[in-house]
């Protein structure tokens, strides 16, 4: 009896913990690095793994970075290469930080949540601190969140070449759109 009472226990305990965090492995991030002298230099990657602890608020993001796909073929090849994203030796980006005005979210109660987002952001072997301002929307048991900053290329240590040109925006925007559960 005391097994079964302590299993139940572990059990209940167990599915608490897990209920906390959720999850998707297709969330999506769009690079648009578009300029008034052209428009193609934007990607998506549908394949982000990105996790969300809804007690304490802590959120992760990571990007294969081969996985962007470009509407020009040359552009991505661009993208990956040495001089631009050098995706071979940096193969991946991620974001690890914390909705800071957590209290204001009810993860309970259906509604749009106005999110306070801050934590670091390590693109191209280079960490940087990142704040922006997002999006938690409940509905059910479907929990989307979505957020928009720019980044600066210099700060990742990006080659300037890759930009200098006018043809690649050397602050792009970056959306953030994650349906998780």
């Amino acid at each position: 009896m005391k097994k079964t009472i302590l299993f139940l226990s572990v059990s209940l305990a167990a599915t608490t913990l897990f209920a906390q965090k959720l999850t998707t492995t297709s969330a999506t991030i769009v690079f648009d690095a578009t300029t008034s002298k052209d428009a193609l230099p934007k990607a998506e990657n549908k394949t982000v793994i990105a996790a969300i602890d809804t007690q304490t608020g802590t959120i992760a993001f990571e990007a294969i970075m081969k996985s962007f796909t470009f509407s020009n073929p040359t552009i991505q090849e661009h993208f990956n290469q040495e001089k631009w994203l050098n995706t071979d030796l940096y193969p991946t980006s991620s974001f690890k930080g914390k909705v800071t005005n957590l209290p204001n979210i009810n993860f309970q109660l259906d509604g749009n949540y106005p999110a306070e987002v801050e934590g670091e952001l390590t693109l191209h072997g280079k960490t940087q601190l990142v704040k922006t301002t997002g999006t938690i929307v409940v509905e059910g048991k479907k929990v989307t969140a979505s957020a928009e900053f720019t980044i600066k290329l210099l700060d990742f240590g990006v080659n300037e070449s890759a930009f200098t040109s006018g043809k690649v925006a050397s602050e792009p925007k970056i959306t953030v759109i994650a349906e998780l559960n």
